[in-house]
């Protein structure tokens, strides 16, 4: 029974990923499924419902029409929504029973764009992954068919630090616009100009323009494949990580040291390595005000759980604040890369009971508490990709460390 769950939900599927990230941009996200399915996306896993619209579909996917391959049915539903509302683009997505029968989507996919003249491309989900695979291939496919060269680079603005696409944000990291706002006040009063910003708060038009920054921010896991793609078309390198209160500084540090060297690093773990956060700490951590309340529990060390980039860097936080080591318990898939020598990538329940067994103190969502040890002490983070809407009154901007939390989500 490994990798079943007996008392953790799973994380977000990769097609509600998907539709995530493709959410805002004017397309029409194609789910190929039994009529019904979407309510899951609908009602569980997206908030911006509540206040705007967006063309999500599900296909209504009927026994014969699986058993039968009935590709006809789907091509002509696709042209007929394709033909009444003119999408920028059109993304088809897989699900468990047309993934397990071959359907051709690329072939699919050939024949509406040559038939609408509409950009369509074929994000391949199945609803065996979580979100960051799902809206990871979105923005990879988004980069791969949307982004233009601009040929010559305009040159960086005078008193600009560098122009910056900012990829991965989407509700099932980020929550809400008010946070993401206050993310991008923060890069901007720090010297940043956003060139695109992946994909809350944005336009078509602009990500389209992406291939015109000096600099790529991932500061979620579901940008490291759109990061990987511009950097092999244009060149563009990146830096990973997340502005959280007290390593906004190591961040934009190491987003300047990529900029000259054109090295793309992991900012957490290049501070890290440099020594200026984790050696700087053992040497000077007597002086420090250390919580005494964390301190109590903490011992030599706090696990944060969660997706690896926003934890690493509320991790790294965490060790320049408070003087005590920190590792990231990472259950989210395509962590590679993205996590330290003393991280554990975790797959499946058992693992991750594996992995805190020794745990004193724990950051992660609510839920976790359920497989911490009898005398571990849990820090509640609420993360909808993983607990929904039940904790919906304690989300949490990590930014400036404020509840954004409402009744009304």
């Amino acid at each position: 029974m490994r990798q079943a769950y007996r008392i953790l939900p799973v994380y977000t599927g990769d097609i509600s990923g998907a539709a995530s990230a493709l959410f805002e941009l004017g397309g029409m996200t194609v789910i190929h499924d039994p009529s019904g399915c979407n309510s899951t996306y609908n009602t569980h896993d997206e908030l911006r419902w509540y206040d705007r619209d967006s063309l999500i579909f599900i296909t209504g996917l009927r026994d014969v029409d699986a058993i039968m391959g009935n590709d006809d049915k789907l091509i002509h539903d696709v042209l007929q929504a394709a033909e009444e509302f003119r999408p920028a683009f059109i993304s088809l997505t897989n699900s468990p029973v047309p993934w397990m029968n071959g359907t051709d989507f690329e072939g699919i996919a050939s024949v509406i764009e040559e038939r609408t003249g509409i950009p369509v491309f074929y994000v391949p989900s199945n609803g065996m992954h979580d979100y960051v695979r799902g809206a990871g291939l979105a923005f990879e496919r988004l980069a791969d068919r949307l982004v233009t060269d601009p040929g010559v680079k305009q040159e960086k603005p005078v008193m600009c630090r560098g122009r910056v696409n900012v990829l991965g944000v989407t509700p099932l990291d980020f929550t809400l616009q008010a946070y993401v706002d206050d993310l991008s006040a923060r890069l901007t009063d720090a010297g940043w100009e956003i060139n695109s910003l992946w994909a809350m708060g944005e336009s078509l038009d602009r990500i389209k323009n992406a291939a015109g920054a000096d600099l790529n921010l991932i500061v979620s896991s579901t940008g490291m494949k759109a990061a990987a793609l511009l950097n092999r078309r244009f060149g563009i390198p990146w830096t990973a990580g997340c502005p959280v209160d007290g390593f906004e500084e190591k961040l934009f540090e190491a987003m300047d040291r990529t900029m000259a060297d054109s090295v793309s690093r992991v900012a957490y773990l290049a501070a890290d390595k440099d020594g200026s956060i984790r050696e700087s700490l053992r040497s000077a951590g007597a002086g420090r005000t250390v919580s005494k309340d964390i301190q109590k529990t903490a011992g030599d060390r706090m696990t944060l759980i969660g997706e690896p980039v926003t934890m690493g860097s509320l991790g790294a936080a965490i060790r320049e604040k408070y003087g005590i080591e920190t590792r990231v318990v990472c259950p989210t898939e395509d962590c590679q890369g993205l996590t330290g020598p003393g991280d554990v990538i975790t797959r499946g329940e058992e693992e991750v009971l594996q992995a805190l067994r020794d745990d004193k103190l724990v950051l992660a969502d609510p839920m976790y508490e359920y497989v911490c040890p009898a005398d571990c002490r849990l820090i509640r983070l609420s993360h909808l990709a993983f607990s929904g809407r039940t904790y919906r009154k304690e989300f949490r901007n990590l930014l400036t460390a404020s509840h954004i939390g409402s009744a009304n989500v």
